[in-house]
């Protein structure tokens, strides 16, 4: 076969200047009508995997001919718009996913534009200073002190990150050379309470620990560490003569919201001399709100601080940053190069600081938003989310036929209970069927489309739970929840057959 001549002119991925001018308007015209008309769009139609595949065709061989950018735009638009579930819509309360900043959505089309790799200082002079400073921001806006850090993909890599320092840290071989297996290496130990979110165990897990190495321990009637229970258990294991590596503190737990005693387990690692970590992903920024509990203060005493700006800053995702006091305990966990001068000063490097080489511009989202809106705009940002979630809490709480259970920062937890009931209250027949109801109630708010909530256990109680980390929630958007919930709890206990068998 004839191998045709070289033409690199215009490739099948070439788009005109024009062209790309006329796309690129059409696309944000089309994004634009999206945002302003999302509040009155079902949150998702709640569709099977089976009906999503078959609108993408999903088993069709790769196209052998190529397609008009067009076309393409205007039918993924049409994809994305009409089968999504919307985590900006003002009724989405689930999981910790925030609404998109619009700044944000812009930073993201810029920063794909220039497409700097921030691995390397070289081929990134501005994007690796701009992420430099939103780095600083973002300590400053928590008071944390500016120390170092870098920006990740969320929070299960910050706090990771954070962990493989800690490990590099405490390991008195060469842990990075030798590993676990290294002929001097000793078990080494991670404290988390039972509250802790799953990064622990995927954490331990990669960097060689395991799961086993993780010591939960007790919390009290508010969820938050018990630290009398750790101060016993790391004196257990040292007399074993096991290594405690870190102490994992929770500043706003995925479940309820709980902040751990923070000050308390400071305490105790600087007086035993074990890295201090704080997992603030969803709730580290809420320490610059007042009112908020004064236990978020002491994140600014650890060695490590986990934050997901994709959460309570509301940026695109992805978008998790990890802090750390001192810089040099990343360069001594990741780096395998001598510090880099540029113009007789040390370039930033991130590949030094973390696990990727390549690396996106994920921070000018951030930097941006936190240029527009300021402290000031955030800290009542944040606020306003909170008193979102008191004025809830509140209504349910009034509510018949809902169970308040518990709330702190933007997280409420509650759960359906019809009223004619007969099981006593308490009695396992009952509280059998309210998981049931609960969790089939649950499943139907999800597919409404009406609202989006999620759920969480608390002491054997299926319940439900709500997050607000979303600007464009109104009063309007909680006082219309409960009564969602109500008139699909009904139908739900309905079709359960109304008892509670």
């Amino acid at each position: 076969m004839k191998t045709p001549p070289l033409e690199r002119g215009m490739t099948p991925l070439t788009i005109g200047r024009e062209e790309f001018r006329t796309l690129g308007h059409d696309l944000v015209d089309r994004i634009a009508d999206f945002l302003d008309t999302l509040p009155d769009r079902p949150l998702t139609r709640g569709e099977s995997p089976e009906v999503i595949r078959g609108l993408l065709e999903a088993d069709a061989a790769l196209p052998e001919a190529g397609s008009d950018p067009a076309e393409l735009l205007r039918t993924t638009a049409d994809l994305l718009i009409e089968h999504s579930l919307f985590n900006g819509h003002p009724k989405f309360f689930g999981y910790i996913t925030a609404s998109p900043t619009p700044i944000g959505i812009l930073g993201d089309f810029l920063a794909s534009a220039v497409n700097p790799n921030v691995g390397a200082w070289t081929l990134s002079p501005v994007a690796t200073e701009i992420e430099a400073q939103t780095v600083r921001w973002i300590s400053d806006l928590v008071g944390f002190p500016r120390g170092g850090g870098l920006l990740v993909s969320g929070g299960n890599m910050a706090n990771l990150v954070g962990l493989l320092a800690a490990r590099a840290a405490a390991a008195d071989w060469d842990v990075r050379a030798g590993g676990m297996t290294d002929a001097a290496a000793r078990p080494l130990r991670v404290y988390a309470s039972a509250e802790t979110h799953t990064w622990i165990q995927k954490a331990t897990d990669l960097a060689g620990l395991g799961t086993n190495a993780i010591r939960w321990i007790a919390t009290d009637s508010k969820l938050r560490m018990d630290v009398s229970a750790l101060r016993a258990t790391i004196e257990r294991d040292r007399d074993a003569g096991d290594l405690s590596m870190l102490v994992v503190g929770t500043a706003g737990s995925v479940s309820t919201g709980a902040v751990d005693p923070l000050f308390d387990i400071a305490a105790l690692c600087r007086e035993q001399g074990i890295w201090f970590h704080v997992d603030g992903a969803y709730g580290g920024f809420a320490v610059a709100v007042p009112g908020t509990p004064p236990d978020l203060e002491g994140l600014r005493l650890a060695d490590s601080v986990a934050l997901d700006p994709h959460k309570w800053l509301y940026a695109p995702l992805e978008a998790g940053c990890t802090l750390v006091r001192d810089p040099e305990t990343l360069r001594r966990a990741f780096s395998y190069h001598p510090p880099y001068y540029h113009f007789g000063v040390e370039a930033t490097n991130y590949v030094d600081f973390g696990p990727q080489n390549s690396r996106g511009f994920r921070a000018l989202k951030v930097w941006l938003a936190l240029r527009q809106a300021g402290r000031e705009g955030y800290v009542r940002m944040l606020g306003d989310d909170i008193r979102l979630t008191e004025r809830l809490y509140a209504l349910v709480d009034a509510h018949s036929e809902l169970e308040a259970l518990a709330r702190e920062l933007s997280i409420a937890t509650f759960r359906y209970v019809p009223t004619d009931l007969d099981a006593a209250p308490g009695s396992a027949e009952r509280e059998a069927y309210l998981n049931r109801l609960n969790e089939a109630l649950l499943d139907r708010i999800q597919r409404s489309g009406e609202a989006f909530v999620s759920h969480t256990v608390i002491d054997g109680r299926y319940v439900l739970r709500t997050c607000i980390v979303n600007l464009n929630t109104r009063v309007e958007d909680i006082e219309a929840l409960p009564e969602i919930i109500v008139r699909l709890g009904r139908e739900t206990h309905a079709e359960l057959g109304g008892t509670e068998g």
